[in-house]
C-alpha cells in the first residue's frame, strides 16, 4: 500500500443529497456524453498514450444502500477486510442517525473519525507499511491525517472548515465506539 492508498468506496448517502436518476437513464446520458467533443478528444488522447478505453470504461451504478469496493486498488485479503469494515462503520452511522448529513463537515468528520478508529485503519502495522513509523501517538495522528484526506474531497468542506469540524467533534466521535463496547 502507498502512503495513504486512495481506496474509493461509497454508500447510500451523497454529499449532495440528491435523488438522482435510474441506471438506464444514466447509461443513456453516458453514451451521449461519449459523443461530445471534449470527451471524444480526451478518449483519443488517451488512446494515443496507449490507454484505450472502451464504451464500457464508464459505468452507471446505483450506489443507494450499498458499498462499492474498487478491486484494482486492493492487493490482499487484509486490505479488503479493512475497507469493508471501514465502510460498514459509515453505513452503521448512516443507518443509526436519521439526521446524518454528509454535506455537513462535522457529520462527515465524525463518521470518518469513528471509521478510522474502529476499523483498524491506523494500526501500527498498516502505518508502518505506509511509511509512517512513529511508535507512540501514531493512531490519532493517522486518523486525523486520513480524516482530513477524506474531508477535503467533500466539496462542502474546504480545508480550514474541515480541520475546524474535525477538531470540534474529535473527543465525542473518537470515544463513540458503537456498535462495539470498546474500540476493537
Amino acid at each position: 500500500m502507498d502512503a495513504d492508498s486512495d481506496v474509493k468506496a461509497g454508500g447510500g448517502s451523497s454529499f449532495y443529497n440528491k435523488q438522482g436518476m435510474g441506471v438506464k437513464e444514466c447509461e443513456n446520458m453516458i453514451r451521449r456524453s461519449l459523443r461530445t467533443p471534449m470527451v471524444k478528444f480526451l478518449r483519443e488522447q488517451m488512446g494515443k498514450t496507449g490507454c484505450n478505453i472502451g464504451d464500457n470504461f464508464i459505468k452507471a451504478v446505483d450506489c443507494e444502500n450499498s458499498i462499492v469496493v474498487c478491486s484494482n486498488r486492493l492487493t490482499m485479503q487484509d486490505e479488503v477486510n479493512q475497507v469493508v469494515i471501514h465502510e460498514l462503520i459509515h453505513a452503521y452511522d448512516d443507518c443509526r442517525s436519521a439526521n446524518l448529513d454528509w454535506a455537513n463537515c462535522a457529520h462527515h468528520a465524525c463518521s470518518e473519525i469513528r471509521a478510522g478508529h474502529l476499523s483498524g485503519d491506523c494500526h501500527y502495522k498498516r502505518e508502518f507499511l505506509r511509511g509512517f513509523m512513529k511508535i507512540r501517538g501514531h493512531e490519532q495522528e493517522c486518523i486525523k491525517r486520513r480524516v482530513m484526506k477524506s474531508l477535503v474531497n467533500n466539496p462542502n468542506c474546504p480545508e480550514p472548515a474541515a480541520k475546524d469540524a474535525m477538531e470540534a467533534v474529535w473527543d465525542t466521535c473518537y470515544n463513540d465506539t458503537q456498535p462495539f463496547d470498546r474500540a476493537p
